[in-house]
C-alpha cells in the first residue's frame, strides 16, 4: 500500500488519517505537540509553533453543520461547541475510526524533501524529530494539516510610532483571560472573530474598550432568523446556489442585504467597503447591544500612536490607551517545506483548489484545511482529503499544470 505522511493531528489531519484508511493507503500522522486537536485543545501556557485559544472560545458553526459526514455530535452536546466539547469529539472519532495507533505523538517534521527520482517515484524523504533524536522516513505521498494559526502576523511596522507607545501590546494570540485589562483603558487593533471576543470579555472589567477597525465586517448573531443558527439559515442549497450562480455584485447585494437586515452595519460603524473581499463574517451575540450601551466604541484604522495614546484616520482627538491588543491574524507558513514547493505571498499560498502546488512533477504532495470556508471546516477538510487521497491512488486525475495555473491566478485577483 502506498504509505502517506500526514503532519498534524488537528481536525484535518484526522480526517486525512480516516480517508487515507478509506481508499487503503498506510498512513502515519506526526503531531508535534503530547496530544491531538490542534487548535482545540486549550492550554494555560502559550506553545511555540502550536495554535494558542483562550478558554471562552466557542464553535462559530453549528454541530448540524460542523460535523464529519460519518460521525453525527452526541444528541446531548450544544448546537455551538465550547472548545472542550469540541476536542471531545475529536478524541471520540479518532477512537471510532481507530486513527490512535497511525499517530506519532511528540514528533516534530522537521523537512520534507523530495527524493533524487522524484520525477518518476513521487516520493518524498521525511525528516522527523522525537526528544531531540532525528529519523528520516521515505513516504510515496505527504498531506500537509499543519493549519494556519500557528504562526501569528504582527506588522508593526504598519503601525507608526509603537515603539514609542509606553503602555503594553501584544497578539491576541496571548490573550488567555481578561484580568489583564481591569480598570485600563483597552484598544483592539482589527475586527476579526478574535478582536470581538476579546473586546466583550474586555469589556466587563476594563474601563474604556475600543475596537478600531479599517475595513469593517459583517456581523452575526449564533442565534438568527426565528431562533435559527446563523449557518441553517445563511448555508443553504438555494443560498448557495444564488451566491455561486450571481454575477460578483449582485451575489455580494443579496449577503449584503441579508445581514443588514438584522442590524445596520452603516449606523455602527461596521459597513464594510462595497468590494468582493468581504472577509469571513464575524460571529458575536454581544457586540452590537454593547456599542449600544457605550461599552465599546467602534473608530476607523490607526494613524499613529503617541506615549499614552492613539490617533485614528479622520479624527483629530487622541485617544488615552494603556494596553493595545493587535488582533491581525495569522500568515500561514510551512517551515519545513522549501519555498518552491508551496509559494506564499500576502497570506495566500499558490495551491490548485487551496489544495495542490500546481508545478510537480507528479501530484503526491497536497495542502488540507488551509481555507477559510463561510461555514464548518470540519466538512469541508474531510471532502479534500477524500480527494488528494484518491489523486494519490490514481483513481482521480489533476488537469495539466497550465489549467491550473491558469485557475490559481484568477483565484488570486
Amino acid at each position: 500500500a502506498m504509505r502517506v505522511a500526514v503532519v498534524g493531528a488537528g481536525v484535518s489531519g484526522l480526517t486525512a488519517t480516516k480517508c487515507c484508511l478509506d481508499e487503503g493507503l498506510e498512513p502515519t500522522c506526526f503531531e508535534q505537540s503530547q496530544d491531538i486537536g490542534g487548535v482545540w485543545r486549550y492550554t494555560e501556557h502559550i506553545e511555540a509553533g502550536r495554535p494558542s485559544i483562550y478558554p471562552s472560545v466557542i464553535s462559530n458553526t453549528s454541530k448540524e453543520m460542523s460535523a464529519f459526514s460519518d460521525f453525527p455530535f452526541p444528541e446531548d452536546f450544544p448546537v455551538f461547541l465550547p472548545n472542550a466539547r469540541l476536542l471531545d469529539y475529536l478524541r471520540r472519532y479518532a477512537e471510532h475510526f481507530s486513527l490512535w495507533e497511525h499517530i506519532r505523538l511528540g514528533t516534530t517534521v522537521v523537512s520534507i524533501r523530495k527524493q533524487p527520482e522524484f520525477a518518476t517515484t513521487g516520493q518524498w524523504n521525511v525528516i522527523t524529530e522525537t526528544g531531540g533524536k532525528q529519523t528520516s522516513h521515505i513516504f510515496d505521498a505527504v498531506m500537509v494539516c499543519s493549519g494556519n494559526f500557528s504562526e501569528p502576523s504582527l506588522p508593526l511596522h504598519c503601525f507608526p510610532g509603537i515603539e514609542r507607545f509606553r503602555g503594553q501590546h501584544f497578539h491576541s494570540r496571548q490573550y488567555k483571560h481578561p484580568d489583564v485589562f481591569r480598570g485600563k483603558r483597552v484598544l483592539m487593533v482589527g475586527m476579526g472573530n478574535s478582536g470581538v471576543d476579546i473586546a466583550v470579555e474586555a469589556s466587563r472589567v476594563a474601563a474604556k474598550v475600543t475596537i478600531s477597525t479599517s475595513r469593517g465586517a459583517w456581523l452575526l448573531s449564533r442565534v438568527f432568523e426565528h431562533g435559527y443558527p446563523w449557518d441553517m439559515v445563511l448555508n443553504t442549497r438555494l443560498m448557495t446556489l444564488l451566491k455561486t450562480n450571481l454575477p460578483r455584485p449582485l451575489a455580494w447585494w443579496l449577503m449584503n442585504y441579508k445581514v443588514n437586515q438584522q442590524f445596520n452595519h452603516e449606523n455602527y460603524g461596521l459597513q464594510p467597503e462595497n468590494s468582493c473581499l468581504v472577509r469571513e463574517p464575524v460571529l458575536n451575540d454581544d457586540l452590537p447591544s454593547y456599542i449600544l450601551t457605550g461599552r465599546i466604541t467602534i473608530k476607523p484604522g490607526v494613524k499613529e500612536f503617541k506615549d499614552n495614546s492613539v490617533v485614528f484616520h479622520d479624527c483629530p482627538e487622541e485617544e488615552p490607551i494603556d494596553i493595545v491588543v493587535f488582533c491581525t491574524g495569522y500568515s500561514i507558513s510551512f517551515p519545513f517545506l522549501e519555498e518552491s514547493v508551496i509559494k506564499v505571498e500576502n497570506k495566500h499560498a499558490s495551491l490548485y483548489k487551496y489544495v495542490f502546488p500546481t508545478h510537480l512533477q507528479k501530484p503526491t504532495l497536497a495542502v488540507i484545511g488551509l481555507i477559510k470556508p463561510a461555514g464548518g471546516i470540519m466538512p469541508v477538510a474531510e471532502m479534500q482529503a477524500r480527494w488528494v487521497s484518491r489523486v494519490f491512488k490514481g483513481l482521480c486525475q489533476l488537469p495539466s499544470q497550465s489549467v491550473m495555473e491558469k485557475e490559481v491566478n484568477e483565484k488570486k485577483k
